[in-house]
């Protein structure tokens, strides 16, 4: 069991931040009561699980991804983890949030190789084999769709519905015009 959460710790972690925090917003936090909010959060804690890999020991396994002719250098992890933070910062800031997307798109893409390369040649990471690309592609192609339809994509802003009850007719409120106040 323990093997198979380290395999597939980053879905576990994007679909269980996404089942939260949609349920965090059913009990009333008006910021995720969409279930595009809450993809938006659970993408941002899921590239924040991430980019800590390329700061830690897994860093070298990540290096040793790096197809030829790109250098394996470190300062090319330590880049893609900055700009994986930058990213899911800028994911919750809503003046950022589609370049941020977009830039998490394209760092998505831009890292693609490296897996590719990874999955070819049985380049292990964190002591596990690598990522089979027949679950690799589809996964990535899910994380850029997420990334879409939350950061990019317009959405027209739609209204939540009120929890207040309307008036009953022949019933005022107090302080509206019209109301006597006696009774």
């Amino acid at each position: 069991m323990i093997s198979f959460l380290q395999t597939y710790i980053v879905e576990f972690v994007l679909m269980i931040s996404f089942i939260l925090l949609r349920g965090v917003g059913w009990l009333g936090v008006e910021r995720l009561y969409s279930w595009r909010a809450a993809g938006l959060g659970a993408l941002a804690i899921m590239f924040l699980v991430t980019s800590t890999a390329h700061f830690t020991g897994m860093k070298y396994d990540l290096a040793a991804m790096m197809p030829e002719p790109l250098p394996n250098d470190l300062w090319i992890i330590y880049l893609t983890g900055v700009l994986e933070i930058a990213g899911a910062i800028g994911l919750l800031i809503p003046r950022t949030r589609r370049l941020a997307g977009i830039g998490l798109v394209l760092l998505m893409v831009a890292v693609f190789p490296a897996n590719v390369n990874a999955a070819l040649n049985g380049i292990p990471f964190g002591g596990e084999p690598p990522t089979p690309l027949w679950l690799r592609a589809p996964e990535q192609l899910l994380f850029i769709g997420m990334l879409w339809w939350t950061s990019i994509k317009a959405h027209p802003e739609k209204v939540r519905p009120s929890r207040l009850k309307e008036p009953v007719a022949g019933h005022d409120l107090p302080g509206a015009a019209g109301h006597t106040g006696g009774h």
